[in-house]
């Protein structure tokens, strides 16, 4: 039985660090991925501290193509829905990802990543996420109401035995910059409609209460009857005059989180979501994220 990293499901840390790199000029997959999967630890929860890595689909493809799904691709062109709407790609090749009880752990492991892959890679980008009352986006609601259990996530959020990149997961990373004046503004009940559920009880919207064009409505995708999840690890990140939310997906299979995306654009045809009014994505990148016996078959052997 092929394992997931555990980091994706180790739910309860503080303080959170994102590192996007791009593969240095010249540098092969299977060396880059080779750099990656040798941080230490590089696949388990050691001292409080857990780390997630995941590559552009493309670049793990051709390190490891018996074990990579066929069908999953880096985020390589905007989203584009209604009236000029767009989420726009910023596709990286690395995504590393620190989870701790305090922040200068993460900042010492993250200091550390940027050296040790210095020689294969460039940082692009970096984020710093936190909790904020215990589940609450910056927004003021609950994040994540509907999230799976960590009975159920794994089999939502990773690819089942005997499928080509088991125990992997497909991850969409994306930066969202809220407009906290504007939203801010708004009162209680305005907000409510535009989320689709209350504030304080987090309590979702029911029948014809719920307004087509809103956050719940727009976000949940069904196939044949049934709703299609994801597991959310989304966090805060940003000061207090500029901040927003990290979303952090992860899935067993692409498809349903492409689909989200165009349903939040209004690409399918629907309304264009609420929330993205007051929310502007700044970031869009796919990555896989590669079980424990993919990522070992890439490390070096330890001396000693």
């Amino acid at each position: 039985m092929v394992t997931g990293q555990s980091g994706i499901f180790a739910l309860g840390d503080a303080a959170h660090g994102f590192f996007e790199f791009r593969a240095r000029p010249g540098v092969d997959a299977a060396a880059l991925v080779r750099a990656v999967a040798d941080l230490r630890p590089p696949h388990t929860t050691v001292g409080g501290v857990n780390l997630v890595v995941g590559f552009r689909p493309e670049l793990w493809r051709a390190a490891a193509p018996a074990e990579a799904p066929a069908e999953v691709t880096g985020f390589n062109a905007e989203v584009r829905g209604a009236d000029g709407y767009a989420m726009p790609a910023s596709q990286a090749d690395v995504w590393v990802w620190f989870a701790a009880a305090a922040y200068d752990i993460v900042f010492d492991l993250g200091h550390a990543t940027v050296e040790e892959l210095a020689g294969v890679a460039t940082l692009v980008r970096e984020q710093t996420g936190w909790s904020y009352r215990h589940s609450r986006d910056l927004t003021g609601f609950e994040d994540g109401t509907e999230n799976p259990t960590l009975y159920e996530a794994p089999e939502i959020a990773l690819i089942a035995d005997g499928a080509p990149g088991a125990g992997g997961s497909v991850l969409l990373f994306q930066q969202w910059r809220h407009d906290a004046v504007a939203w801010n503004a708004l009162p209680q009940p305005a907000q409510e409609k535009i989320i689709g559920r209350t504030k304080p009880e987090s309590t979702e919207f029911a029948g014809d209460a719920m307004p087509r064009d809103s956050h719940v409505a727009r976000t949940k995708v069904h196939r044949g009857g049934e709703e299609l999840k994801i597991f959310r690890r989304n966090v805060p990140y940003g000061t207090v005059s500029e901040h927003g939310t990290l979303f952090i997906g992860f899935s067993a299979e692409q498809g349903r989180m492409q689909r989200m995306l165009e349903q939040m654009a209004g690409a399918d045809g629907g309304p264009r979501d609420a929330l993205t009014r007051f929310s502007t994505p700044l970031t869009g990148a796919y990555y896989f994220v590669p079980s424990i016996q993919a990522l070992r078959c890439f490390t070096t052997a330890e001396e000693g």
